[in-house]
């Protein structure tokens, strides 16, 4: 069922690409898919990046009710829900956009091992209307036109790391790429604090038996993650072919322009809200000015008087 609703879909989605853009590179039909998945999913992943950035600057006011409640967990907890109801967030709005992302993943890892162990599966895997298409019925005819490579540079089919411990540099440079680009994603969205505990200090004061606060500890499992899975990246994908890889290093630089997309619009839009209360302030301190021209008044009485 996972393979004829998910993977076969996303397999077809991925050679009708393929068999349509001029040149038919097989690395180009990865890049474009991915691009085109993540504008399928921009609602979520905007509404995503909108809650971690309200999540962040939120710190704040959970540092107050941390100090108010003084070490009360339950009032505490009580505090934090209350306030995320009244700003309209889920903390837990994050796991969505993973779990959309993980069945994408899978199903295309999948696919591509189709290809890379059996290319006919070009054929058996895919719907009629794209073995119709004329790429797909030269292929039919002669199947070493297949280019599944990225711009005739990387084998995509290759990993960086084989079994017999040969390096593939140009694979290897996908792979550091895909690490290095996961973690500059996560680090933009991460909340800046200077005075922030590692988790590793965090877990030597419980063990000294003080207890660990919980707003401390999900900001040092956040930094711990920041590294962690840039690291899961590198370690499992280096003995993948570079087409999987390929496709990580898309879909991270791609979410970091729109990270910054959004991250843009809000400080514009806060800009904006900044100009119009500053103009407000103009407008009353305008209406204060009226008042003045009272005090000039009994100096005209007085002149009248003196004629008189």
């Amino acid at each position: 069922m996972f393979s004829t609703l998910i993977v076969q879909p996303i397999f077809n989605l991925l050679v009708l690409i393929y068999a349509l853009i001029p040149g038919h590179n097989f690395g180009l039909a990865i890049i474009l898919f991915t691009i085109i998945v993540r504008l399928i999913m921009w609602p979520l992943v905007k509404k995503q990046l909108h809650h971690a950035k309200a999540m962040r600057e939120l710190q704040p006011e959970l540092k107050k009710i941390k100090q108010a409640t003084k070490g009360d967990r339950q009032k505490e907890s009580m505090l934090v829900m209350e306030l995320y109801k009244e700003k309209g967030i889920n903390p837990f709005s994050s796991i969505g956009l993973i779990i959309v992302q993980l069945p994408i993943f899978i199903a295309l890892y999948a696919g591509l091992n189709k290809v890379i162990q059996d290319p006919n599966s070009l054929f058996t895997f895919t719907y009629p209307f794209i073995r119709e298409l004329p790429h797909m019925k030269e292929l039919a005819g002669n199947l070493s036109l297949f280019d599944n490579t990225l711009f005739g540079i990387v084998d995509l089919s290759k990993a960086a790391i084989t079994q017999g411990a040969a390096i593939y540099y140009p694979a290897l440079l996908i792979v550091i790429g895909s690490a290095a680009a996961q973690y500059y994603q996560s680090k933009q969205l991460l909340p800046q604090q200077k005075d922030g505990k590692s988790l590793k200090q965090i877990l030597k004061e419980a063990q000294d038996g003080k207890q660990a606060d919980q707003s401390e500890m999900s900001a040092a499992t956040g930094r711990f993650t920041v590294f962690m899975i840039p690291a899961m990246i590198l370690f499992f994908t280096i003995r993948l072919a570079a087409a999987l890889p390929l496709y990580w290093l898309a879909t991270s630089v791609i979410a970091i322009i729109q990270q910054r997309k959004v991250l843009n619009q809000d400080e514009t839009e806060l800009e904006a809200i900044a100009d119009k209360s500053t103009k407000k302030s103009k407008i009353i301190e305008g209406e204060v000015i009226p008042p003045k021209k009272t005090k000039k008044q009994p100096k005209k009485t007085n002149k009248k008087r003196r004629k008189r």
